[in-house]
């Protein structure tokens, strides 16, 4: 936890917030903080700073902060993701959020197990722990935005080019002819499928919609392990 997230819940005093529970014991048995220390702190969807240490008491600690950074930049970058494995969807959004991804489709696709919705890490609340956690890790306060959906062809129809405008647009798939390009210096939508990949039906309503089919060579990922590969080829600084 490099960044304490605070909730607007958190405040009692205009510039005073009380931590308690898992946050709490971050910061007195991980950073062995006492009354006086300061610890990084930023508010959910708003401001970092500098918080003081006024007061620790049993389960509980008081800081006065002052929030008056910017949080980092984003990336340009959206994601469409072929809906993983519940575990491994919990790594992915926790990767896109410390990376700065901050707009993400999760999708159905013909390789997608339907019980994969029914999992209760898909849920907007589990999700948004992620992503707290992800914020937490990269010094980072506001919350990518992670929308669902569960039919493939009504996204791409009718989702899609919004989803998508004022963007290059990618498509990762394991064996594409054409290398996935680097540092591209613009917004892009990456599309990611699958471990198994796109089906070619699928691949063709992407390209349709104007997205490029890239590879990034012959290995199969997994897909929390083509994220972070694909994101730092395409955005590297």
């Amino acid at each position: 936890m490099n960044l304490i997230i605070l909730h607007e819940e958190d405040f009692i005093t205009p510039d005073t917030v009380r931590i308690l529970g898992r946050r709490f014991e971050h910061i007195v048995s991980v950073l062995k903080a006492r009354e006086g220390d300061t610890v990084k702190t930023g508010l959910l969807n708003g401001n970092t700073g500098a918080g003081e240490i006024i007061s620790l008491a049993a389960g509980s600690a008081d800081i006065r902060v002052d929030l008056d950074c910017e949080p980092p930049l984003p990336i340009p970058l959206s994601l469409v993701i072929a809906l993983p494995r519940p575990k491994i969807l919990r790594r992915v959004i926790q990767c896109a959020t410390v990376m700065g991804v901050k707009k993400i489709a999760l999708i159905r696709t013909w390789k997608v197990e339907k019980s994969y919705w029914q999992s209760p890490f898909t849920c907007d609340e589990s999700l948004a722990g992620e992503m707290e956690l992800g914020l937490e890790q990269a010094g980072d306060t506001v919350l990518p935005v992670v929308k669902k959906y569960p039919l493939f062809r009504p996204f791409i129809e009718d989702e899609l080019e919004a989803f998508a405008a004022g963007t290059d647009r990618i498509l990762s798939h394991p064996g594409a002819a054409e290398s996935c390009p680097v540092d591209i210096r613009r917004p892009a939508t990456l599309a990611i499928g699958p471990e198994a990949g796109f089906t070619p039906y699928e691949i063709g309503m992407f390209e349709k919609a104007g997205f490029r089919t890239v590879g990034i060579g012959k290995r199969i990922l997994r897909v929390d392990q083509a994220v972070p590969a694909l994101i730092s080829r395409l955005f590297p600084g």
